[in-house]
Protein backbone atom coordinates (compact mmCIF):
# COMPACT_ATOMS: atom_id res chain seq x y z
CA UNK A 1 0.00 0.00 0.00
CA UNK A 2 1.23 3.23 -0.85
CA UNK A 3 1.88 5.78 1.80
CA UNK A 4 -0.33 8.72 1.84
CA UNK A 5 0.81 12.45 1.87
CA UNK A 6 -0.65 13.84 4.88
CA UNK A 7 1.58 17.14 5.39
CA UNK A 8 -1.07 19.80 6.66
CA UNK A 9 -2.42 22.19 3.35
CA UNK A 10 -1.99 25.61 4.96
CA UNK A 11 -5.42 27.30 5.50
CA UNK A 12 -6.24 30.38 3.27
CA UNK A 13 -8.08 33.80 4.49
CA UNK A 14 -11.49 32.45 6.13
CA UNK A 15 -10.48 28.28 5.82
CA UNK A 16 -9.95 25.69 8.76
CA UNK A 17 -7.27 23.45 8.45
CA UNK A 18 -8.81 19.77 9.95
CA UNK A 19 -4.62 19.43 11.43
CA UNK A 20 -5.74 22.46 13.72
CA UNK A 21 -8.48 20.78 15.40
CA UNK A 22 -7.90 19.09 19.03
CA UNK A 23 -7.89 15.34 19.76
CA UNK A 24 -9.61 14.40 21.85
CA UNK A 25 -12.38 16.23 20.29
CA UNK A 26 -14.01 19.16 20.69
CA UNK A 27 -18.08 20.11 20.53
CA UNK A 28 -18.60 23.91 18.66
CA UNK A 29 -22.16 25.38 18.23
CA UNK A 30 -22.68 26.63 15.03
CA UNK A 31 -25.32 29.00 14.01
CA UNK A 32 -24.22 27.56 9.91
CA UNK A 33 -27.68 27.47 7.84
CA UNK A 34 -28.22 24.13 7.38
CA UNK A 35 -30.19 22.43 4.69
CA UNK A 36 -30.96 18.58 4.22
CA UNK A 37 -32.84 17.06 1.14
CA UNK A 38 -33.78 13.75 0.39
CA UNK A 39 -36.65 12.42 -2.17
CA UNK A 40 -37.30 15.90 -3.25
CA UNK A 41 -37.75 17.35 -0.37
CA UNK A 42 -36.10 19.19 2.38
CA UNK A 43 -36.30 17.42 5.43
CA UNK A 44 -34.00 19.56 7.62
CA UNK A 45 -33.89 23.64 7.93
CA UNK A 46 -31.53 24.64 10.75
CA UNK A 47 -29.41 27.45 12.24
CA UNK A 48 -28.98 25.74 15.33
CA UNK A 49 -26.51 23.17 14.90
CA UNK A 50 -23.22 21.59 16.66
CA UNK A 51 -19.72 20.76 15.05
CA UNK A 52 -17.40 17.99 16.45
CA UNK A 53 -13.70 18.53 15.51
CA UNK A 54 -11.42 15.94 15.33
CA UNK A 55 -7.78 16.36 14.31
CA UNK A 56 -7.69 14.84 10.56
CA UNK A 57 -11.08 14.74 10.26
CA UNK A 58 -13.54 16.85 8.21
CA UNK A 59 -16.82 18.72 10.74
CA UNK A 60 -19.36 16.15 11.63
CA UNK A 61 -22.18 18.30 12.54
CA UNK A 62 -25.00 17.51 14.55
CA UNK A 63 -28.53 18.81 13.97
CA UNK A 64 -31.23 19.19 16.79
CA UNK A 65 -33.80 15.68 16.35
CA UNK A 66 -36.55 18.26 16.87
CA UNK A 67 -35.60 20.29 13.61
CA UNK A 68 -36.07 17.42 11.31
CA UNK A 69 -39.45 16.83 9.43
CA UNK A 70 -42.01 14.99 10.91
CA UNK A 71 -42.10 11.26 10.62
CA UNK A 72 -38.76 11.23 8.68
CA UNK A 73 -36.65 9.60 11.27
CA UNK A 74 -36.95 5.64 11.96
CA UNK A 75 -34.98 3.43 13.96
CA UNK A 76 -32.50 1.38 12.46
CA UNK A 77 -30.67 -1.84 13.21
CA UNK A 78 -26.79 -1.61 14.89
CA UNK A 79 -25.23 0.69 17.07
CA UNK A 80 -21.09 1.36 17.57
CA UNK A 81 -18.61 2.83 20.07
CA UNK A 82 -16.62 5.90 19.85
CA UNK A 83 -14.45 5.86 22.42
CA UNK A 84 -14.91 9.65 23.23
CA UNK A 85 -18.73 10.00 22.91
CA UNK A 86 -19.96 7.05 23.75
CA UNK A 87 -22.61 4.62 22.35
CA UNK A 88 -24.25 5.89 19.16
CA UNK A 89 -28.12 4.23 17.69
CA UNK A 90 -28.85 4.47 13.94
CA UNK A 91 -32.01 5.76 12.26
CA UNK A 92 -33.08 5.63 8.53
CA UNK A 93 -34.12 8.36 6.75
CA UNK A 94 -37.82 8.09 5.40
CA UNK A 95 -39.61 9.90 2.94
CA UNK A 96 -42.39 8.87 0.80
CA UNK A 97 -41.07 5.24 -1.03
CA UNK A 98 -37.37 5.98 -0.60
CA UNK A 99 -35.39 4.91 2.88
CA UNK A 100 -31.70 5.65 3.08
CA UNK A 101 -31.01 2.84 6.33
CA UNK A 102 -28.52 3.40 8.92
CA UNK A 103 -28.13 7.24 7.37
CA UNK A 104 -27.95 9.10 10.74
CA UNK A 105 -26.87 8.20 14.24
CA UNK A 106 -26.97 10.09 17.83
CA UNK A 107 -26.01 9.49 20.80
CA UNK A 108 -28.90 8.17 23.51
CA UNK A 109 -26.67 9.26 26.50
CA UNK A 110 -23.59 10.77 25.28
CA UNK A 111 -20.45 10.52 27.30
CA UNK A 112 -20.10 14.02 30.36
CA UNK A 113 -17.78 15.88 27.58
CA UNK A 114 -20.05 15.29 24.68
CA UNK A 115 -23.56 16.08 26.99
CA UNK A 116 -24.24 19.04 23.87
CA UNK A 117 -24.60 15.78 21.39
CA UNK A 118 -27.98 14.82 23.62
CA UNK A 119 -30.74 15.23 21.27
CA UNK A 120 -28.64 15.90 18.28
CA UNK A 121 -28.77 13.43 15.08
CA UNK A 122 -25.62 13.58 12.62
CA UNK A 123 -26.06 12.51 8.89
CA UNK A 124 -23.93 10.80 6.35
CA UNK A 125 -23.94 13.96 3.76
CA UNK A 126 -23.29 11.35 0.77
CA UNK A 127 -25.76 9.06 1.59
CA UNK A 128 -28.79 11.82 1.05
CA UNK A 129 -29.31 13.56 -2.03
CA UNK A 130 -28.31 17.14 -1.09
CA UNK A 131 -26.54 18.20 2.01
CA UNK A 132 -25.93 22.16 2.57
CA UNK A 133 -23.97 24.06 4.46
CA UNK A 134 -24.67 28.26 3.84
CA UNK A 135 -25.85 27.39 0.57
CA UNK A 136 -22.74 25.45 -0.50
CA UNK A 137 -23.32 21.78 -1.58
CA UNK A 138 -21.44 19.43 1.13
CA UNK A 139 -18.74 16.80 -0.24
CA UNK A 140 -18.72 13.79 2.39
CA UNK A 141 -15.55 12.54 3.85
CA UNK A 142 -13.82 10.20 1.83
CA UNK A 143 -14.29 5.98 2.53
CA UNK A 144 -17.41 5.96 3.72
CA UNK A 145 -17.15 5.57 7.29
CA UNK A 146 -17.21 9.06 8.79
CA UNK A 147 -19.46 11.49 8.90
CA UNK A 148 -17.54 14.35 8.19
CA UNK A 149 -18.70 17.06 5.94
CA UNK A 150 -16.68 18.84 3.42
CA UNK A 151 -17.15 22.37 2.15
CA UNK A 152 -14.46 24.63 0.55
CA UNK A 153 -14.11 26.26 4.39
CA UNK A 154 -12.08 23.04 5.06
CA UNK A 155 -9.03 22.60 3.92
CA UNK A 156 -6.95 18.82 4.94
CA UNK A 157 -5.59 16.43 3.39
CA UNK A 158 -8.71 14.54 5.52
CA UNK A 159 -8.65 10.78 7.11
CA UNK A 160 -10.77 8.28 5.16
CA UNK A 161 -8.88 7.50 1.83
CA UNK A 162 -6.77 4.39 1.42
CA UNK A 163 -3.37 4.77 3.25
CA UNK A 164 -5.13 6.85 6.37
CA UNK A 165 -5.89 4.42 8.50
CA UNK A 166 -2.65 4.85 11.36
CA UNK A 167 -3.81 8.91 11.17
Amino acid sequence: MSRVDRRRVAPGPGQESVWDYPRPPRVEASREHIVLRFNNRAILDTRTSVRVLETSHPPTYYLPRGDFAAGVLQPAHGHSVCEYKGLAAYLSIVVGDRQADGVAWYYPDPEPAFVDLADMVAVYPGRLDECLVDGEIVRPQPGGFYGGWITDRIVGPFKGAPGTLGW
